[in-house]
This record gives structure tokens, C-alpha cells and sequence, in this order.
């Protein structure tokens, strides 16, 4: 067994601390919706370019086209990934990258926003649900009416907030932490999802020109 002072192990007490990996939050409900709606738009359309006559083929070519970026945008591209110096925030046609310093606040009224540089940028992948919400409530107050005794299984201090309101906590808790690091200063930087909007945009025209002729 090693001792305290054998030179193998040495004391290392300017160590830095080891960054934890990032978190990742992303909607469930989101992506179950996206890939349903793509197998049932997939199914359709191969159907219709293999058996329609005509224009149809090239129509439900054009359509698919369009159609299956604008879906995964909205439904399986959107994520928040938050990492010990920054937190990136994947929205439909952009990524946001913002370091923990220069972000102002986190906040879920109707959507959940970051406040950041003078701007807000919403987060998609943390879709606030107004019935989630309103059931918390109800359960907080049942919670208080029983002086505070949680249910079967559940302890004391359970968190009956709604999940958008949790993960906006456990951001905005990131974010007071790690604001003073070293690796968490910067500005707020605005990529456009080019890989995105340039088959939304060719699946568009085309669509458009289908239609027209």
C-alpha cells in the first residue's frame, strides 16, 4: 500500500480542479415528435417519388427537401451544453457560445432565455410547459398544507419545480460559480447553422419553382 509520503504519490495542492463534463439538456418530447414526424414525412414522400406520375415525384422531392432540415431544426438540433468555462446553446439556424462571464442571468417566464452581452438568446431545448408548472404549484401547496412531509420514496427537500424551472436553477447556479474563472472570460459569439439553412433554402426554391411551372 502506498504511504502519504511515498514519492510516488506526491501532495498536489496548486492542482487545478478537474472540470466535470458537460451537461447536456436536451427535450425529449422534442426529439420523440421530430422522428416520428420524419419516419411519417420519409414514408410519404419515397412513396410518392417512387409510385407518383407526373410532376409529383419531383414535387415530393422539393417538399422532403425543405421540409426534413426545417424538422430536425426545430426538433432533434436543439441542445444546451453546459461546461465548466462556457455554455453553448444549440438553437435551430444558430449556436451561441457564451462564457460563463458575460452572462447576465438565466430566466423561464414563457420561454427560458440567457441573458448575455446586451442581447437575449432563447433556449430551445428547454421548452417551458405551463402545465408542468401549474401541477408543481399544486403540488408545493399540498406539500406545505402537510407541514412539508414529502411523498412515498421522495425525501423532505424533494424539487417539485417544473423541469424547465430546474434546469434554469441548476444553470443559473453554473453560472455564479464559474463566472470568475480564468477560461470563462470573453464576448458572445453568433454562428449561423449554414448547414441548416442551405438545404432549407435549396428545398425552397426548388419547391417554388416546382409549383410555378
Amino acid at each position: 500500500m502506498t504511504s502519504p509520503d511515498d514519492p510516488a504519490d506526491p501532495p498536489q495542492p496548486d492542482a487545478e480542479p478537474t472540470p466535470y463534463a458537460d451537461r447536456v439538456y436536451r427535450s425529449p418530447g422534442g426529439i420523440v415528435g421530430g422522428v416520428l414526424l420524419l419516419g411519417l414525412g420519409g414514408w410519404l414522400g419515397i412513396d410518392a417519388i417512387l409510385r407518383g406520375e407526373g410532376r409529383t415525384p419531383w414535387l415530393a422531392l422539393a417538399g422532403l427537401l425543405f421540409a426534413v432540415p426545417v424538422v430536425i431544426a426545430f426538433t432533434v438540433r436543439p441542445a444546451v451544453y453546459a461546461g465548466a468555462d462556457r455554455l453553448l446553446v444549440r438553437n435551430p439556424f444558430r449556436t451561441i457560445t457564451l462564457p460563463w462571464g458575460s452572462v447576465d442571468t438565466l430566466r423561464a417566464s414563457y420561454t427560458s432565455e440567457v441573458l448575455a452581452g446586451g442581447a437575449t438568446y432563447q433556449l430551445w431545448a428547454v421548452p417551458v410547459s405551463l402545465r408542468q408548472r401549474k401541477r408543481a404549484a399544486r403540488q408545493q401547496s399540498r406539500d406545505a398544507a402537510s407541514g412539508g412531509v414529502a411523498g412515498p420514496g421522495l425525501g423532505a427537500t424533494a424539487d417539485r419545480r417544473a423541469q424547465a424551472d430546474q434546469t434554469i436553477g441548476d444553470l443559473r447556479e453554473l453560472a455564479e460559480t464559474n463566472a470568475g474563472r480564468e477560461g470563462a472570460q470573453g464576448e458572445p459569439e453568433v454562428r449561423w447553422a449554414f448547414e441548416v439553412i442551405a438545404p432549407t433554402l435549396a428545398g425552397a426554391v426548388l419547391l417554388v419553382i416546382m409549383l410555378l411551372i
